[in-house]
């Protein structure tokens, strides 16, 4: 959008609006606009926060599996153990 674009635009504003309304009209689109910006990002932000926690949920089941097939294997370990010995 350039500068001629920007001068009609203002110009119409101010003919269908009035010169005592339009700085007013301004004041409450760019609070608007302010407002959408934060909700978007907050919408972000917790899509964001949502998939990390999805990652690390599926990263820890892997861990805690390994670490039960280690603790099953040294249980089996400890079996064989036991076995050998009363041979």
């Amino acid at each position: 959008m350039g500068p001629l674009e920007i001068v009609i635009i203002l110009i119409v504003g101010l003919i269908a609006v009035g010169p005592g309304k339009l700085p007013q009209l301004a004041r409450n689109l760019a609070k608007g606009i302010s407002a959408f910006r934060k909700a978007t990002m907050d919408l972000t932000t917790g899509v964001s926060k949502e998939f990390e926690s999805l990652e690390k949920e599926e990263k820890e089941p892997v861990k805690q599996k390994k670490k039960v097939q280690a603790t099953d294997k040294t249980e089996t370990t400890e079996e064989d153990e036991a076995s050998n010995s009363t041979r």
